[in-house]
C-alpha cells in the first residue's frame, strides 16, 4: 500500500509539473509569436508610409524625405531606395547615393524586379497570388522590410528598411502594465499553496484505513491538479490578453505618429489620412483591417485576440487531460508495470528502439501532422501564420461531406458536377472494383494455367507474364498514354488499318476511363498471378489424389479444396490490391489526367490537385484523411467478415 501510495504521490508531482510547464511554454510561445507579428506589423507600417512619401519624386527630394522620416522615427535603422538599376537614396553614408547599383548589390536589383513582377502578376490575374512585399525578422529584434516603390500607379523600384523594435513600445507597455491590476497568475503565494496541497495529498495517500483513504486521496489528487492548473492558466491567459491590448494600442499610436510624419514630409494631411489604414498590410499587400484610418483599434483586433484566447482555452483543456492521464498512469499501477517490463526486456527494447524512432520520424509524425492540418484553413496565402490562427475545427470535413450538389440544372440541360466529392468517390469505387476484378480474374486464370502439370515452357511464360509488374509503373503509364494518342497512337493506327475511325480517347468519360482501366489491368494481373500461383503450389497433392479416389469431379475439387485453401492467401492479397488501386495515383494522373473536365479523377488525384494546383493544403489534407478512414473501415470489415487472417 505504501509503495502504491508513493507511486501515486510521484504521479501527482509529475502530472502537475508537466501541466504547468506545458501551459507556461504554450503561453510563452503564443506571446512570442504575437510580439514578432506586432514587430513585423510596425515595420511594414513604417516602410509603407515611407514609400508613400517617395512616390514620383526625384533623387534629391527622396534623400531629403528619407532623412526627415528617419529623424521622426529613430526605430528605422537604415533605408535603401532602388529604382531600376539605380540606388536612388540611402541613409547609409557608405552607399553614397544616388549612383548605379554595383555587382555585389545584385540581390537588391533582383528583389526589386521580383516585387514588380508580383505586383504585375496580381494585377493581370485580378487576384492576389504573389507576395508583394518581403518582411523578415532577423537577429537583435531587427526587421528587414522591402516594399514596392510606385510612380503613376506603376512599380518603378523598391524601398528596403531595417527597423528595430522600438524602446518606446517597451516603455509604454511597461507603463501601461503598471497601471493595470496584477493578473491572477501563479505568484509565490500560489506556488506555495500548490506545494502544500500536493504535500497534503501525498500524506493522505499514506494514511489508513487503506482502501478508503486511497480512493479519497486519488480523488483529491485529481481535484488539486485540475484546480491548480486552471488557476495558473487563467493568470497566463489574462496576462496575454493585457499584453495584446497594450501592443495594439501602441501600434495605433504609432500609426497616428506615422500619419503626422507623412503629412509633415509631403505637406498633404488629407492624403495621409486617406491611406493610413492601407499601410498596415500582410505580405500580400492586403490591409489587415485591425486599425482605422484615424488610428483607432477596430473590432477585428479584439476578434483576433478572442481567437487566440479560444485556442489557448482548448489547448489548456487538452493539457489538463494529458495531466489526468499521467496521474492515472501512475495511480492505476501502469507505470510500475511498464517499468518492470522495460527492466525485464531491456535487450529486446534496445533492438526495437531504432526502428521505432525511424517510424516516428518518417511515418507517425507526417501522418499525424497531415491529420492535424485537416482541421485548419491552411492555404498558400496563410501558411506562414501560427498554427493556432489557422484552426477551424471540422469545417473542412463538413464542406467535403456536406456537399451534395452532384447534378445541376442549366440552360444546356442537366450537368454533372465533376468536382463534387461524391462523384469522385463513386468513380473511385468503380475504378477500384473493375480493376481488382480484372486483376484477380486474369491472375487466377493464368496461375491455374501455369500450375498445370506437364505444361511445357512454364518458366519462360512466368518470366514474360511478370514483366509488366517488373517495369516501373510510371514508364508503363506513359507508354500506354502514347499508344492512346488520338493522332499518332498505335491503337488508333491499328483501328484505321481495318477501316475504323480513330477514337478521341480522352474526350469522353467512358473512353477516358477505359484508358486507365486497360493500363492498370495490364499492370495488376502479374501480382495476383504470382500470389495465387504460390498458394496453389503450397496445396498438398495428396488431397487431390484422395478426392479423385472418392470420385470427386474437377469442379468439386476446385470448390472444396482449392478455393478454401486459397482464401488465407487470396483475401489479404485482394485487400492489399484494393488499397493500392484505390490510391493508384500514377495511372490516372499520367494516362488520362482525370479528363474530361475532371470526370475521371479519383480521390487521391483530386487531393493532389487541390493541394498543388489550387494551393488549398488543409482541404487536401481533409480529403486524404477521409480516404484513410474509408480504407481503414474497409480493411477492418473485410478481414473480420472473411476471417482470412485468423488461424485454423
Amino acid at each position: 500500500m505504501k509503495r502504491l501510495s508513493g507511486t501515486a504521490s510521484l504521479g501527482l508531482g509529475i502530472a502537475l509539473a508537466v501541466v504547468l510547464a506545458l501551459s507556461a511554454w504554450l503561453t510563452s510561445s503564443v506571446g512570442r509569436d504575437l510580439s514578432q507579428a506586432q514587430q513585423q506589423r510596425d515595420a511594414v507600417l513604417l516602410t509603407h508610409a515611407l514609400a508613400s512619401t517617395l512616390e514620383g519624386v526625384d533623387a534629391d527630394t527622396a534623400a531629403r524625405r528619407v532623412g526627415q522620416f528617419l529623424s521622426a522615427h529613430p526605430a528605422i535603422e537604415s533605408v535603401q531606395v532602388v529604382s531600376g538599376r539605380e540606388l536612388t537614396a540611402s541613409s547609409r553614408p557608405q552607399d553614397q547615393a544616388p549612383r548605379s547599383l554595383q555587382r555585389e548589390e545584385k540581390p537588391l536589383f533582383d528583389l526589386s524586379n521580383e516585387l514588380r513582377s508580383a505586383e504585375e502578376t496580381n494585377r493581370k490575374e485580378g487576384s492576389v497570388t504573389k507576395k508583394t512585399l518581403r518582411a523578415e525578422l532577423g537577429l537583435n529584434t531587427l526587421a528587414v522590410v522591402s516594399v514596392p516603390l510606385r510612380s503613376g500607379g506603376e512599380v518603378t523600384g523598391m524601398v528596403q528598411a531595417r527597423v528595430r523594435s522600438t524602446a518606446a513600445a517597451a516603455t509604454a507597455a511597461a507603463a501601461s502594465d503598471s497601471q493595470r491590476p496584477a493578473p491572477a497568475g501563479m505568484g509565490l503565494g500560489g506556488a506555495l499553496t500548490l506545494l502544500a496541497a500536493a504535500l497534503g495529498v501525498g500524506v493522505l495517500l499514506r494514511i489508513r484505513p487503506e482502501q478508503q483513504r486511497f480512493d479519497l486521496g486519488r480523488a483529491l489528487a485529481l481535484v488539486v491538479m485540475i484546480g491548480a492548473a486552471a488557476y495558473f492558466q487563467q493568470g497566463l491567459q489574462q496576462s496575454l490578453a493585457q499584453r495584446h491590448q497594450t501592443e495594439v494600442e501602441q501600434t495605433a499610436r504609432l500609426q497616428g505618429a506615422v500619419a503626422a510624419t507623412h503629412a509633415a514630409v509631403t505637406g498633404s494631411a488629407s492624403a495621409a489620412q486617406a491611406t493610413t489604414s492601407a499601410w498596415d498590410t500582410d505580405t500580400y499587400g492586403r490591409p489587415l483591417g485591425l486599425i482605422s484610418g484615424d488610428g483607432r483599434p477596430l473590432a477585428k483586433a479584439d476578434d483576433a485576440m478572442a481567437s487566440h484566447s479560444r485556442f489557448l482555452s482548448r489547448s489548456f483543456w487538452a493539457i489538463n487531460a494529458l495531466g489526468v492521464a499521467l496521474l492515472l498512469f501512475f495511480v492505476q499501477g501502469w507505470a510500475g508495470r511498464s517499468a518492470r517490463a522495460l527492466r525485464d526486456n531491456a535487450t529486446a527494447y534496445a533492438y526495437v528502439t531504432p526502428a521505432m524512432l525511424g517510424m516516428l520520424v518518417l511515418v507517425f509524425f507526417p501522418f499525424f501532422y497531415g491529420i492535424s492540418l485537416a482541421f485548419t484553413d491552411t492555404t498558400l496565402f496563410n501558411e506562414q501564420l501560427p498554427f493556432r490562427e489557422r484552426w477551424i475545427g471540422l469545417q473542412n470535413f463538413v464542406s467535403i461531406l456536406g456537399d451534395f450538389d452532384i447534378v445541376r440544372s442549366s440552360v444546356e440541360g442537366t450537368v454533372v458536377n465533376y468536382s463534387n466529392f461524391y462523384w469522385t468517390l463513386m468513380m473511385t469505387v468503380i475504378w477500384t472494383i473493375t480493376n481488382v476484378t480484372i486483376g484477380v480474374t486474369f491472375g487466377f486464370l493464368l496461375a491455374l494455367a501455369l500450375n498445370t502439370e506437364g505444361f511445357k515452357g512454364k518458366t519462360i511464360y512466368r518470366v514474360l507474364l511478370i514483366l509488366p509488374w517488373a517495369i516501373p509503373n510510371y514508364i508503363t503509364a506513359l507508354v500506354w498514354r502514347g499508344m492512346f494518342h488520338p493522332q499518332f497512337g498505335v491503337i488508333n493506327q491499328f483501328l484505321q488499318m481495318f477501316g475504323l475511325e480513330p477514337v478521341r480517347w480522352f474526350d469522353g468519360v467512358v473512353s477516358a476511363f477505359m484508358t486507365g482501366l486497360i493500363t492498370n489491368g495490364w499492370l495488376s494481373f502479374p501480382f495476383m498471378m504470382v500470389v495465387i500461383l504460390g498458394a496453389l503450389q503450397s496445396i498438398p497433392k495428396d488431397m487431390y489424389e484422395a478426392a479423385e479416389v472418392e470420385g470427386a469431379s474437377r469442379w468439386q475439387q476446385f470448390r472444396s479444396i482449392t478455393l478454401p485453401l486459397l482464401r488465407p492467401t487470396l483475401v489479404p492479397a485482394v485487400v492489399l490490391s484494393v488499397v493500392w488501386t484505390f490510391n493508384m495515383f500514377n495511372i490516372i494522373f499520367l494516362v488520362s489526367g482525370g479528363e474530361p473536365g475532371g470526370a475521371n479523377e479519383i480521390l487521391i488525384t483530386k487531393a493532389y490537385k487541390i493541394a498543388f494546383e489550387q494551393y488549398q493544403y488543409a482541404y487536401a489534407a481533409a480529403y486524404s484523411t477521409v480516404i484513410f478512414i474509408i480504407l481503414l473501415v474497409y480493411g477492418y470489415f473485410q478481414t473480420r467478415l472473411t476471417r482470412a487472417t485468423e488461424s485454423y
